[in-house]
């Protein structure tokens, strides 16, 4: 698919720009067309502040159902992009991430989906304005990413069980109306599931095992609807967090998402977590998997190992972290 250069000629005036501070920056955009709806507008949008700014009007390179980012966001850093703009769901987010990851060329997000959690995990604007602006005005934030056994990249989290299950049984339809809740019947309709057995093996250690409903490894900690699930995870400390999720009654689960409401650190047998910078999680049956909030292949493991300060992202000019 041919690369489309947003024309700024037509939503600013004639008069020169200033010049942007060291330069104008190449810029791409990656969209997700199915998220971006009027994709034209929001490049000219995105080409117009590129242009005030005194940069040049974006590439813009869409997704589709066979690449969701990876290859439109390898070819942009190919061109010299300095700026890779993902602008779509967590889908789009974590593709344009993985291709990033390890470049140094910086990951700006305008977030258009479900869950948006990279953005509710770093504070970055979910509006698109004030998106475009900390996308080409903000500053730079170095974090850490987690890499699965086949390359396989994740910002937020990847997990096997109950998460997965309730992701997959979230109604598409439901998705779409009414975003996040959804996953709410997702988890209704996964409570049914029995618990799994699994062995778990952190860094160099000897296994743990057990049985749960969910194994977790996380490299930020907050869910839909500001849910915190691993209140100590942080992007940028050069660990993993990993968390066990086994509740045997409904009462269990109330004590869980009461305690993930008030942000309350217990460990018990309805949950445990730890810290490792490599994970080796084994099942012994097949059980759904997903990454950031996307399924993967169902299977029997799940092995994930960090790479310290490999990612690099653009966020608010008045982050404390950046």
């Amino acid at each position: 698919m041919s690369d489309v250069v947003a024309d700024p000629s037509t939503t600013t005036d004639p008069e020169p720009a200033p010049a942007a501070p060291g330069g104008p920056v190449t810029i791409a955009l990656v969209v997700n067309p199915v998220k971006a709806g009027d994709v034209d507008e929001l490049a000219a949008a995105l080409a117009q502040r590129c242009v005030e700014l005194g940069h040049h009007a974006p590439t813009v390179r869409r997704t589709s159902e066979e690449d969701p980012g990876q290859g439109p966001a390898r070819q942009a850093v190919e061109d010299g992009a300095t700026l890779v703009i993902a602008a779509g769901g967590d889908g789009t987010v974590r593709a344009v991430a993985e291709a990033l990851t390890g470049t140094g060329v910086a990951l700006g997000v305008l977030p258009l989906g479900t869950g948006n959690l990279l953005a509710r995990n770093l504070g970055l604007p979910v509006d698109r304005d004030k998106a475009i602006e900390t996308a080409l005005a903000g500053r730079d934030r170095t974090i850490d990413v987690g890499r699965l056994e086949d390359g396989t990249v994740f910002v937020i989290m990847a997990g096997a069980g109950f998460d997965a299950a309730m992701m997959r049984e979230a109604p598409e339809g439901l998705k779409s109306a009414v975003g996040w809740p959804a996953y709410l019947v997702g988890g209704a309709r996964s409570l049914r599931r029995d618990r799994m057995s699994f062995q778990l093996r952190l860094d160099d250690g000897s296994p743990l095992a057990g049985r749960a409903r969910t194994v977790l490894i996380g490299n930020m900690g907050k869910l839909q609807g500001g849910l915190e699930l691993l209140p100590d995870a942080e992007p940028d400390d050069g660990c993993l967090d990993v968390v066990v999720v086994a509740p045997r009654s409904a009462v269990d689960w109330a004590v869980l998402i009461g305690r993930a409401v008030v942000r309350r650190r217990h460990t018990d047998h309805r949950m445990q977590t730890y810290r490792a910078r490599r994970i080796d999680l084994r099942l012994h049956r097949v059980q759904p998997r997903q990454v950031d909030g996307d399924l993967i292949d169902p299977g029997l493991r799940l092995v994930a190992e960090v790479e310290p300060g490999a990612l690099v992202v653009r966020v608010p000019v008045d982050d404390p972290e950046a």
